[in-house]
């Protein structure tokens, strides 16, 4: 534990260097950001796989909007990671190497681990019993193995953990990185079946540590969460690049 406390520590350090943390301009919500979430979504549930081309046309009329809506929203996408603009080509879905997906997931746990911190100061009596409840629903999908509806909570769970830091730039960061890691997540979803169990007594001992606002508990108990998933997307990442004579068969769903 206390390896893992200061590699917490060690991160949040590299957080707080000059240049560690962007300011990121949040969308308006208008027809703009719609369409840019929409399209995020699309991308992040795994509609077009890695390294495809964008098909402009086909998205055009699926969100039944022109060329230029779709091409603004492109380019938040692009901005966020998710995508590459190629010049005079359109764009593609972008491709993680191993390497780009641990230095992802090392930024994100750090945010993460910030955010336990914080919100065990700041978070009210009322937003810990919010969280309690989607922990309770979440539950109830792992126990019906429905699996898309256990992330969509899990998500929400993350999610009010850090706007209880109550910590603007950390919430914008957070924001802008979680796009990408979602669809990391969402991605590697056929390696390792007992991974379900485990996320689900990991999330128990988080809903615990916020319960009793233990700081440096939670905070410790999200970074090693994080961690572990980020383990499972590059275990899936080398599975899919193995030939497929070799590649193991699917077990079942990762879930997070």
């Amino acid at each position: 534990m206390a390896t893992a406390i200061t590699q917490g520590s060690a991160i949040l350090s590299n957080l707080m260097r000059p240049g560690g943390l962007k300011l990121v301009k949040s969308e308006p919500t208008s027809l703009h950001a719609d369409i840019v979430s929409q399209l995020r979504d699309f991308i992040v549930e795994g509609h077009l796989a890695p390294g495809s081309h964008i098909p402009e046309r086909q998205l055009c009329e699926k969100f039944d909007i022109s060329r230029t809506p779709l091409r603004e929203a492109l380019k938040v996408i692009a901005a966020e990671g998710l995508i590459e603009l190629l010049p005079n080509r359109g764009a593609r879905v972008r491709e993680f190497s191993e390497a780009d997906i641990r230095n992802l997931f090392e930024l994100i746990s750090g945010l993460d681990f910030v955010a336990g911190r914080l919100a065990c100061a700041r978070i009210s009596d009322a937003s810990i019993a919010a969280i309690e409840t989607m922990h309770l629903e979440m539950y109830t999908h792992y126990l019906r193995r429905e699996l898309a509806d256990y992330f969509r909570v899990n998500q929400k769970i993350h999610q009010a953990i850090v706007d209880a830091a109550a910590n603007p730039v950390l919430s914008a960061n957070y924001a802008n990185l979680n796009s990408v890691v979602r669809r990391l997540r969402y991605s590697a979803n056929l390696v390792r079946r007992d991974r379900f169990g485990d996320a689900m007594r990991e999330h128990e001992q988080i809903v615990d540590a916020l319960r009793r606002r233990s700081a440096d508990e939670l905070g410790l108990l999200m970074f090693q969460h994080i961690q572990g998933k980020c383990e499972a997307v590059c275990e899936y990442l080398r599975d899919q690049q193995q030939p497929e004579s070799q590649s193991s068969a699917p077990l079942g769903a990762i879930t997070f």
